[in-house]
């Protein structure tokens, strides 16, 4: 009888995830010519890794619930794991940027505060995050706080996503897609949360 279990799981699924993402980005840059424009191309890549890894732990709670199976099950179980998986790809993004700004010196003088606000406030909420996902320091910052940074910092993340991918339309359309995309993710959530709490509420009420 073949097992429904996935293979992948725990940290072997995080080190899969951490392996694909270093190929990926490796033949991004090692396809193009240019060395500046392979280091554009990982960027991009990367930006879209990320993007997918976010929202598969982002909904993954509310899948849970709309539409129980084993994999939403699965995705559940191992969002902590997409999680950290997410803050990896998400790291890699961070220094292919970096690379590429001291390879194309009109990078940074194009950028301004404003520009890079966003997403230094996500890549901390991003560190944090990330780091309380394990045991030692989720404990020292307690339950209730745990609960409230990574609900905040999840929030930011998918505002900074939203932002980033709507502020491009006007240069590309094909970020209507991705906007669309994030847009739908949210009210997943949301409708997912609903949900939950009107299954609880009905738990709760005493038989007649």
């Amino acid at each position: 009888m073949i097992s429904q279990t996935p293979t992948f799981k725990g940290w072997q699924l995080f080190s899969l995830l951490a392996l694909l993402i270093l190929v990926m980005s490796a033949l991004a840059v090692a396809l193009q010519p240019d060395l500046v424009e392979g280091l554009r191309s990982a960027v991009r890549a990367t930006a879209r890794s990320s993007f997918a890894l976010f929202f598969a732990a982002f909904t993954a709670s509310a899948f849970a619930v709309l539409v129980p199976s084993p994999f939403s099950k699965a995705l559940v179980r191992e969002r902590r794991f997409i999680g950290l998986a997410f803050a990896f790809s998400h790291f890699v993004h961070a220094v292919l940027i970096y690379a590429y700004g001291q390879l194309n010196t009109e990078f940074w003088p194009m950028r301004t505060v404003v520009d890079n606000t966003p997403g230094t406030v996500a890549y901390v909420f991003i560190l944090l995050m990330a780091l309380t996902s394990f045991k030692g320091p989720a404990h020292l910052l307690g339950a209730q706080a745990w609960k409230v940074l990574h609900t905040t910092g999840m929030w930011i993340i998918v505002a900074v996503f939203a932002y980033a991918n709507f502020k491009r339309i006007p240069m590309n359309a094909w970020y209507v897609l991705p906007f669309g995309i994030t847009c739908a993710a949210i009210t997943i959530r949301l409708v997912g949360k609903l949900a939950q709490a009107n299954k609880r509420s009905q738990v709760r009420q005493p038989l007649s």
